[in-house]
């Protein structure tokens, strides 16, 4: 091992593998819940990447892609002018391996891929495009095969590295510390801290008790007091997964005290608790004192079982030093997000030892779980918002079928949801918000939705990645036109990479650009400011039924929003005109009140138009 490798392990304090037997000790502070906040990547992930194009072979295939197969969509990539466009990245998503490791490592499936993945890697370069393979950080993979790259993380990188691959989408499935899919609900006891009663001060001739409902403080969501129970409950991080709640704000609670002491010095903590493994309550403490930026955290670990998640009893004393006066003693556990951001960082590290001058793009895929938006911009260059897109995938040459709404993740509307309010997350210096594979192709899926589904994707600077059998695209046809349109593909690649903000909802007048809003009745505006000066815009009607009436915005309401994000925001100001493109019908008018407005969208229907300030 080189000196600089060594060096590079003692900086990051990462292990060569994660454990399938114990979670994590994570000393390492880069790693923990107050660096999320810091703004800093972790060393070796790449920045100012624009949100990856390519195709996958999920949607069109599920686990029946073969080596066959992806050299057609290969080829199709080349012969449909699709690589010229940006589509560069070919990805085999899961049922590409053999379902078990041989002698220790990753093998390809010798029925589906005969030939090996570095040949097939080789055919994809000759090409011109990039080769994507797929894994997971748990032990096994979401279709069960038990190759999952927890504990193996430096033979994977090796072989990634042997293979030439340049994008990894790495899953969630059978995270072996926390109740992610398919894993065992009872590894909640990870992933939330205990029920809290109270805690107990004591030492230097003080001792005082203070009740967790009475005298904690709930900071945060997710956490709630069971006042007829008298504890505090729910201490963790949010499960992102579905629908139900914004991505907003703080997804992870916690527990304070304020304490008082007359002497500065060591003193014991006593924490009364109980304990389960189920959602909202588990066995995971961790204790810290100070602000979150200032903390100097006492105890991260589990503690002992309790008689049931009412069976209080106290921990032993956690020895905590204190400063004469107020204290603040915070009670958590962000191990969710901690162990996830810690696991995908192994693995990047493993990627970074194999080979230090590798371009590999990392697609974080835990679905929004652990809440990525906070902390995915460290190690990856997208992080998917929330779970799948469809669940009906294509195989035997039908195409798969998607909605574009339903009570689930599993819709178009779904994810633009969440993701339409997440723009503060994304940026070049981070990444990109990922709310799944386009879905355009598949049945259920109209010319109208399929167009406004590539503009809401290309405003949000979403990852594009196709979903559908190409072979059932020919060159110039309906959805070769929608999936090949520049000027829109233009927006998703503009070099400012600056992700859409809505400044406009039907819905909700005072915060559109924050507002959680799932009610798709409704007509949305979003804003986009590119590196030319100009302005993208969107009218967008969420809804199966036409929106009649005009739906205007105006320059000032532009600048209020994206102003600050703008290049030359003056010019775009004071301009005396503008000219504005319709990106879908090519038709160009000129605007000289500084209002734009589009009327009667059809259902599902929207309007994207980029706007160019004329000089006076």
């Amino acid at each position: 091992m080189t000196h600089a490798m060594n060096e590079r392990r003692e900086q990051n304090g990462l292990p060569e593998t994660t454990s399938r037997e114990n979670p994590m000790e994570i000393t390492n502070k880069d790693y923990m819940f107050p660096a999320f906040f810091n703004g800093r990547v972790l060393p070796g992930k790449k920045i100012h990447r624009l949100p990856a194009m390519g195709w996958n072979s999920w949607n069109a295939f599920g686990c029946g892609n073969t080596e066959a197969l992806t050299k057609a969509m290969a080829d199709k990539m080349v012969e449909l002018g699709l690589k010229d466009l940006g589509y560069e990245y070919l990805v085999l998503d899961d049922g590409c391996y053999c379902s078990a490791r041989v002698d220790g490592k990753l093998a390809n499936n010798e029925v589906k891929f005969p030939g090996g993945f570095r040949a097939l890697a080789d055919y994809i370069h000759g090409k011109g495009l990039k080769f994507g393979m797929y894994n997971d950080v748990g032990v096994a993979l979401c279709s069960g095969d038990q190759v999952g790259t927890c504990g193996y993380e430096d033979v994977d990188a090796e072989s990634y590295t042997e293979w030439g691959v340049d994008f990894l989408k790495v899953d969630n499935c059978y995270y072996p510390w926390d109740n992610a899919t398919f894993s065992n609900g009872a590894n909640a006891r990870f992933t939330y801290a205990p029920n809290i009663r109270s805690i107990r001060v004591s030492g230097n001739g003080f001792s005082r008790t203070l009740n967790a409902v009475e005298e904690g403080i709930l900071t945060g969501n997710g956490g709630a007091k069971n006042v007829s129970g008298d504890y505090v409950t729910g201490i963790g991080t949010i499960d992102g997964t579905n629908i139900d709640a914004s991505p907003g704000g703080m997804r992870s609670s916690e527990l304070e005290f304020i304490v008082d002491v007359p002497t500065g010095g060591e003193y014991l903590l006593t924490v009364n608790y109980a304990s389960g493994q189920e959602a909202g309550t588990g066995g995971w403490l961790q204790a810290a004192v100070g602000d979150r930026d200032t903390e100097e955290r006492y105890f991260d670990g589990l503690l002992p079982t309790t008689a049931g998640t009412t069976g209080f009893t106290d921990s032993t004393g956690i020895k905590v030093m204190l400063q004469a006066g107020e204290n603040k003693i915070r009670l958590m556990n962000h191990r969710r997000q901690e162990n996830t951001l810690y696991s995908y960082a192994v693995f990047y590290e493993a990627l970074n030892r194999a080979k230090p001058d590798h371009d590999i793009l990392l697609s974080i895929c835990e679905w929004g779980k652990t809440q990525p938006q906070n902390w995915g911009y460290k190690i990856g260059s997208s992080w998917r918002i929330l779970n799948d897109i469809t669940f009906a995938v294509g195989a035997d040459g039908n195409s798969g079928h998607a909605e574009w709404k339903s009570n689930n993740t599993a819709s178009i509307t779904s994810q633009y949801n969440k993701a339409v309010i997440m723009d503060e997350y994304a940026g070049p210096d981070r990444g990109w918000n990922d709310p799944d594979m386009l879905v355009i192709g598949m049945d259920g899926i109209t010319r109208t939705m399929s167009r406004t589904h590539m503009s809401m994707w290309c405003m949000m600077n979403a990852p594009l990645m196709l979903g559908l059998d190409l072979r059932r695209v020919t060159s110039g046809d309906e959805i070769h036109q929608i999936i090949a349109n520049a000027d829109v593909i233009g927006l998703n690649q503009d070099p400012l990479a600056v992700q859409a903000k809505r400044i406009y909802c039907s819905k909700e007048a005072e915060h559109p650009d924050t507002a959680y809003i799932t009610d798709n009745t409704r007509v949305d505006i979003l804003a986009k400011p590119l590196a030319d000066g100009s302005i993208a815009l969107c009218f967008l009607n969420l809804d199966t039924e036409a929106a009649d009436g005009k739906y205007t915005v105006t320059v000032d309401r532009i600048l209020e929003y994206i102003g600050s994000k703008m290049v030359n925001r003056d010019d775009f100001r004071n301009a005396k005109s503008y000219l504005v493109k319709d990106l879908w019908t090519k038709e160009i008018s000129v605007a000289t009140d500084g209002e734009f407005t589009a009327e009667n969208l059809e259902g599902c229907g929207s309007v994207t138009v980029r706007i160019t300030p004329e000089r006076k």
